[in-house]
């Protein structure tokens, strides 16, 4: 096996196969080509069979390329290992085990949307939905509890308050509205398989037997429940390899632990240390910015750092009047970079604290024209049309998940209102059925003609494809399906625009479906709805398409791009003012600044904003960030920047600071069709067409490489030319 590849300390930690081992990889160290050559020489020395070894990671993009890259090492003929995220492998090991507990092998996995409209249900039923008029809030606080492995029992012990018991008491009846539905939640997915090894000591004793070598990719963010799932079926053998970088724990809000990395040294007395440190991402600007930074946090294992790539620039610094100016100097700085040094715009990144940053920046990019993706945003699987096919496949494959019956029983519309549904749920009740199964007989209710021939015909439809679902594949079942049930001769007759929209969604969808399909061999209808419910937001991160990306620093985590942005460096916007009487939360917003810069390969923007709009038109004055100041000067360029917009800052008495901005035409030509111009990023262009006349003129522009643009002249900063070919 070819380890020339590797660098002393990386083959070292390779080779290294007895007992625990440790490896801090320092951010851009290399520890995915660690982990997988590590997979790959297991194998090839023959030291543990491929069925044997479990590898587990964080996101379906990083499980994906370990999968792809360890297949390159080890060639097709060899079976691949256990590779997957924490839920995907909890997932897959439920399938075979949860009926000890009481689910069917067919139980749902609920997403937020499924779990915000199950904890709807829950509230009601227990007559305080009033007093908890945010189920997202309830929710946010049980997943908490369960990210700290606290089950009811345990919490109602902890409960100090009567809010704080009301909590843990729509906790057990939210499960067991769960089980009821034969659903579990994110959570559940780990926590689960930890329920069963306590019970069932005979499914840990098989996993053990299973997996005799284990891999633990990004240890700095596993949760309780996490860790526990992997000591439990590594204590035993000592075969465990686990990869992280304890400067980069940034999910502390969501229940991840960083002292499961700083303290696996005492749960595996045994093990061997290793530290990567060598970067090959980012320069030695950037990497030495950064680590000066995350050395003032004292929780930490010390590391030095050397940048492979060289010294690089110094980090640009903006100091700008307000979030407008601060939109404004990073769309200049990325025409110039477009401009001078031809980058394409899918190599920068534009990363904000919090997600209503995005607001400001967004409206900039349109105003100029300039392609951008939102990393965060609604995902393709959570759009309404989406939402209503899955139901209806999930609701096929598991009769008894509520939430996804009532989602679809009145679409497309059948004339079934909720007066009705609560007439059969009363009903179902009453004979202790699901929901689904009273729909088949439903003399005993008075209910008209109409709505008991729409019932009649959806339990029939439903009856109908649970006995075609393994007949045919995921894809002829799924077009068959919503062909008959109505739903493209709904979109298709309806005028709407936005029904348009959903009908190409939906066709986007049977895409998928067909893709997945053909990717993978031997799939049932189960294992597509599975996936999906596991898919986060980098996954539909398309690196090929051209496009700026947007995003919190939280889902820059993992990525990389030429040119990183960071905006909004002011105290209390980044580190957030809530970090700032807790030296641990202020520690965790130092690591995600630390991610955040050490995102940038090549150049890195710093910028802050001295007054900021928080509601309104009420502006806060901000000061630059703490994380600034401990940046030594050596590093930084301040680079002078004021954009077409004039501020005035006036101050009246008994008010707060208020901030008018007043847009000035610096320079404005009336084009016409036909005029040549010359646009800061996408260079020499042609009029083809205009319509108004003033600041409020809008053209559409040619560009050079046949890139066609909607402008408005005010924000374009157009410069009419004289151009000869």
């Amino acid at each position: 096996m070819d380890m020339s590849q590797l660098n002393k300390t990386q083959k070292a930690a390779v080779e290294a196969v007895k007992g625990p081992v440790l490896i801090f990889a320092g951010a851009g160290s290399g520890k995915t080509r660690v982990l997988t050559y590590k997979i790959s020489y297991l194998i090839n020395k023959n030291i543990v069979n491929p069925e044997n070894v479990l590898a587990v990671t964080f996101t379906n993009k990083a499980a994906g390329e370990m999968k792809s890259r360890v297949k390159s090492l080890l060639g097709n003929s060899t079976p691949t290992p256990s590779i997957g995220t924490f839920h995907s492998i909890c997932a897959r090991l439920l399938r075979d085990e949860i009926y000890r507990l009481g689910f069917t092998p067919q139980y749902n996995i609920y997403d937020t949307k499924d779990q915000e409209a199950l904890m709807k249900s829950v509230l009601s039923e227990l007559g305080i939905l009033k007093e908890f008029s945010s189920p997202i809030e309830v929710l946010r606080k049980i997943s908490f509890m369960k990210n700290k492995f606290i089950f009811p029992d345990e919490g109602r012990e902890k409960a100090k308050t009567q809010k704080e018991k009301k909590i843990i008491d729509i906790y057990e009846s939210y499960q067991h509205a769960l089980k009821e539905n034969d659903a579990l939640d994110f959570d559940d997915l780990i926590l689960t398989p930890l329920i069963l090894f306590d019970k069932y000591p005979v499914v840990l004793n098989a996993l053990r037997k299973k997996w005799k070598y284990v891999l633990v990719d990004e240890y700095q963010d596993t949760n309780i429940p996490q860790f526990e799932f992997v000591k439990a079926i590594a204590e035993k053998h000592q075969q465990i390899c686990v990869v992280g970088d304890d400067d980069q724990s940034i999910y502390g809000w969501r229940g991840a632990e960083v002292r499961n990395i700083l303290e696996f040294e005492k749960t595996f007395p045994d093990c061997q240390l290793f530290k990567l440190e060598t970067n090959y991402r980012s320069t030695h600007e950037i990497l030495n910015a950064a680590t000066h930074v995350v050395q003032n946090n004292h929780n930490r294992k010390p590391k030095e750092l050397s940048a492979h790539n060289g010294s690089g620039d110094k980090l640009g610094l903006f100091e700008t009047v307000d979030e407008l100016e601060e939109s404004d100097a990073v769309i200049s700085s990325i025409g110039k970079e477009v401009k001078l040094n031809k980058y394409q715009f899918n190599e920068f990144g534009v990363l904000y604290r919090t997600n209503a940053q995005a607001r400001a920046l967004e409206d900039s990019f349109r105003r100029n024209g300039i392609p951008y993706v939102i990393v965060g945003g609604i995902r393709f699987y959570e759009r309404k049309e989406i939402k209503d096919i899955l139901s209806y496949l999930r609701l096929i494959i598991n009769p008894k998940d509520m939430i996804a019956l009532k989602r679809i029983v009145n679409f497309p519309p059948r004339g079934i209102g909720l007066k009705t549904i609560t007439k059969c749920q009363n009903l179902a009740d009453k004979k202790n059925l699901p929901l689904f199964d009273v729909f088949d007989d439903l003399s005993g209710l008075d209910l008209r003609n109409k709505q008991v021939t729409s019932l009649k015909y959806f339990y029939d439809l439903i009856i109908k494809y649970r006995e075609l679902v393994d007949k045919l594949s995921p894809n002829e079942f799924t077009r068959t399906l919503v062909e008959e049930a109505g739903i493209i001769k709904y979109y298709k007759s309806s005028e709407l625009m936005e029904d348009s929209e959903r009908l190409q969604n939906v066709n986007e969808l049977l895409n998928s479906i067909d893709d997945f399909s053909a990717r993978e061999s031997n799939v049932v209808l189960n294992d597509f709805l599975e996936e999906v419910s596991l898919l986060t937001d980098l996954d539909k991160l398309n690196e090929e398409d051209n496009r700026v990306s947007l995003m919190t620093l939280h889902s820059s985590k993992g990525l990389e791009f030429p040119i990183v942005f960071i905006t909004g460096l002011e105290d209390g916007l980044f580190p957030l003012s809530r970090s700032f009487n807790n030296p641990q939360d202020l520690e965790e917003e130092r690591r995600l600044f630390y991610v955040g810069l050490t995102r940038a390969m090549q150049k890195a923007y710093l910028l802050y904003a001295t007054n900021r709009r928080k509601i309104g038109i009420d502006y806060d004055v901000g000061f630059a960030s703490r994380f600034l100041t401990e940046i030594p000067e050596e590093f930084l360029e301040k680079i002078p920047f004021r954009s077409a917009l004039m501020h005035k800052v006036t101050k009246r008495r008994g008010a707060s600071t208020r901030l008018k901005s007043k847009r000035t035409i610096t320079s404005f030509d009336d084009f016409t069709v036909g005029d040549f111009v010359e646009h800061a990023v996408f260079g020499t262009g042609k009029i083809m067409a205009l319509s108004g006349t003033g600041e409020n003129q809008r053209v559409a522009v040619v560009f050079k490489g046949g890139i066609k643009k909607k402008l408005i002249v005010r924000f374009a900063n157009l410069k009419k030319i004289d151009y000869k070919d």
